[in-house]
């Protein structure tokens, strides 16, 4: 059996041909699947039109979450419902093919648990965003022990065994795609190339993609942690010499100017320094105050399957 997880938030005006593309796929490819919309918080009429569906077809299941709880725990709650011996996870916009789940379910037949599709294009999106993505994506994996795929989302099929790994993982602040090579298990990718989205707008704005890009940062690595207590003894050291420096010239030459300039350049260098910092301990703090209060990830208001 094959599940299907489909993270959905305000997507009606693609669902119809979502449902049409890849349930043609699936009939040929795995006639034995369940298809899993998760419906995260939609304001819009997403939910209705998947009760329409789950109505018309047994094998369409509908998880309604409480509200909007993001993509990457909408994704969590999808992989806790599934049952099926593989695991598909696709974005509802079309963005990424459903003509591509043979050629997964066909590395995963010959023994891959993750089978990840990697983005030769990116066809629709403008040149800052492809142009972030493909430095954030080398730059944690130069950061980070793991090996995280680079251009590579969650369009991905997992096996069984790595899906039951994931269930084990409890954090709350989840960054999916360090996850998923976090558990680790043979891997391969397919190329494909991205397609613009079919209708609707992204939910995706600069600053949300600056959190995730946080997100993934501070849950994969300490790095930042290193570098600003390297940064630190380095200031702390050159600010030592420079004093040594004043005191001796002071003794040796005397000081007929104030010094009221370089004084607030350091003052302004040293305190930006630390509030810097103190900004990168405050990311971290943050992450371990939400993970201490071991809030359930998600709250469901419904399950629609026949």
């Amino acid at each position: 059996m094959l599940s299907i997880i489909v993270p959905a938030y305000n997507e009606q005006e693609v669902l119809d041909q979502f449902y049409a593309r890849v349930t043609v796929v699936l009939q040929t490819a795995a006639p034995d699947y369940e298809l899993i919309f998760v419906n995260d918080g939609s304001r819009d009429g997403t939910l209705q039109l998947l009760e329409r569906l789950s109505e018309s077809d047994p094998r369409v299941v509908v998880i309604d979450l409480s509200r909007n709880f993001g993509k990457e725990i909408a994704v969590s709650a999808g992989i806790d419902f599934s049952r099926g011996d593989a695991v598909i996870i696709i974005d509802a916009d079309l963005q990424d093919p459903p003509e591509l789940i043979p050629e997964l379910l066909k590395q995963w037949n010959s023994g891959f648990d993750n089978v990840y599709a990697r983005r030769i294009s990116r066809d629709g999106e403008s040149v800052i965003k492809k142009t972030t993505s493909y430095l954030f994506y080398r730059f944690i994996r130069r950061m980070t022990n793991i090996d995280i795929p680079a251009d590579t989302g969650d369009f991905r099929l997992l096996s069984r065994r790595a899906v039951d790994s994931l269930k084990q993982l409890p954090e709350r602040n989840r960054f999916m795609k360090g996850l998923y090579a976090w558990i680790g298990y043979s891997s391969v990718a397919v190329e494909y190339r991205r397609d613009p989205r079919y209708a609707g707008e992204t939910k995706w704005n600069y600053w949300k993609l600056w959190n995730f890009a946080l997100e993934g940062i501070t849950s994969f690595t300490e790095v930042p942690l290193k570098v600003a207590s390297y940064v630190g003894v380095a200031v702390a050291f050159a600010a030592f010499c420079y004093g040594v420096y004043i005191i001796i010239n002071t003794i040796l030459y005397g000081n007929p100017v104030a010094g009221y300039p370089s004084l607030i350049v350091t003052i302004l260098f040293l305190g930006g320094v630390q509030l810097i910092f103190i900004g990168v301990l405050g990311e971290y703090l943050a992450r371990a105050f939400s993970e201490s209060k071991r809030r359930p990830l998600y709250f469901v208001n419904k399950v629609i399957r026949k």
